[in-house]
């Protein structure tokens, strides 16, 4: 029951992963097409074209967008780097514990991510009464909205990508736990089996 369980959420998160990680390159590509047009305009302001207006601000926030929405596909897949050379020589059990200890520490690294995002964005967003903002966790209400400099853009959205991403890498990392308790156990099952 609880291998197929497993299984079912594991698929569910690999397809909410995938798009999220699709969506995260296609947000590199739009800036990357920004940067391209906006070094063409500054260099040929001669012939009647120029740069595009906040275009470092719109990369700037794109870039964050973009590494938040690759980290659950990341932590999914074993994406993160590791110390193969040595972690290799040890037996399976081990390996199969220190992948536990790893992902374990990833979870709480995701977690912390999480709430200080969403703690960032609370301090700038301007919403709410302030009975619903201590409710969420918001803080003071900000006098103003703080926006970004050229184009005017409040800076709370880019944080709200971002606050999304990071709690899907967040259950990930649950998830991710989960598995490696899983393995582990089985592991044991088949050394007392055996």
């Amino acid at each position: 029951m609880l291998p197929q369980l497993e299984r079912r959420v594991g698929k569910l998160l690999g397809f909410i992963s995938r798009w999220f990680a699709y969506f995260g390159g296609a947000v590199l590509i739009a800036i990357a097409l920004i940067t391209v047009v906006s070094v063409i305009g500054r260099a040929l302001t001669g012939f009647g074209l120029e740069p595009i207006k906040g275009d470092f601000e719109l990369v700037e926030i794109g870039s964050a967008v973009a590494v938040f929405s690759f980290l659950p596909w990341c932590q999914l897949n074993r994406g993160h780097v590791t110390v193969d050379i040595l972690v290799r020589h040890f037996s399976s059990r081990v390996q199969q514990l220190l992948e536990l200890l790893g992902n374990s520490a990833i979870c709480v690294i995701a977690a912390v991510i999480t709430w200080r995002l969403w703690m960032g964005m609370g301090e700038r967003f301007t919403f709410f009464s302030q009975e619903t903002r201590d409710a969420l966790g918001f803080g003071y209400k900000p006098f103003s909205a703080e926006e970004t400099f050229i184009l005017g853009l409040p800076t709370w959205y880019g944080y709200a990508l971002g606050v999304v991403s990071a709690l899907l890498f967040t259950v990930v990392s649950l998830y991710t736990v989960w598995r490696s308790v899983n393995t582990l156990r089985s592991t044991e099952v088949s050394h007392v089996g055996s």
